[in-house]
C-alpha cells in the first residue's frame, strides 16, 4: 500500500482567493509591508490572467487546505542566453513549517523550470531571514550578488 502524499502543489484557482489572501497578508506582515485591498486585487488579477507573467503555486495539505504559496515568473538571462524562473514570493504558514511543504513547492518549481527549459530558479531573501536561509542553503547555491532598488524618478 502506498502512503497518500502529505502535500499537493498546484496552480492557484479561483476558489483559493481567501486562503491566498491570508497567506499573502502574512507574507507581507513578515516583511513589514502592508498590502492594501487594491494590491491584493491587482496581484490576484495577474494570477488569474493567463497572459500575465506572474504565476502562483499553492501547496495544500491532505485535507486540501492551502498552507503556502509561491509567486514566480520567467525572466530573460541575456548573459547566459536563456530564461530563468524568478521566485518573487514564497511563504508557508508557520503552523505548517518543518513538515515538507516548502520542499514540495521547491520540487514543483524545479519541475516547472525543467519542463519549460528554464536554466535556473532564482530568488532573494532578507539577510536576517535565518530560518529560510537555512533551508535555502540546503536546496540552492547562494550567489555573491547584492540587490539594489532605484526609484524611477530622482
Amino acid at each position: 500500500m502506498t502512503a497518500e502524499p502529505r502535500w499537493t502543489v498546484r496552480p492557484a484557482e479561483g476558489g483559493d482567493f481567501t486562503a491566498w489572501r491570508e497567506l499573502f497578508r502574512q507574507y507581507g506582515e513578515f516583511y513589514r509591508v502592508e498590502i492594501t485591498d487594491e494590491r491584493f486585487a491587482m496581484v490576484w488579477s495577474w494570477i488569474g490572467d493567463p497572459s500575465h507573467e506572474v504565476n502562483c503555486l499553492i501547496v495544500a495539505g491532505a485535507d486540501g487546505t492551502p498552507v503556502g504559496l509561491a509567486h514566480y515568473r520567467p525572466f530573460a538571462r541575456p548573459l547566459s542566453g536563456g530564461v530563468g524562473c524568478y521566485l518573487d514570493d514564497l511563504f508557508v504558514d508557520p503552523a505548517a513549517r518543518g513538515g515538507g511543504a516548502v520542499d514540495a513547492l521547491f520540487a514543483r518549481l524545479r519541475a516547472i523550470a525543467a519542463e519549460r527549459g528554464w536554466n535556473t530558479v532564482r530568488w532573494i531573501t532578507a539577510d536576517d531571514n535565518y530560518r529560510a536561509r537555512a533551508k535555502y542553503d540546503q536546496v540552492a547555491t547562494r550567489t555573491p550578488f547584492l540587490t539594489y532598488d532605484m526609484a524611477p524618478e530622482a
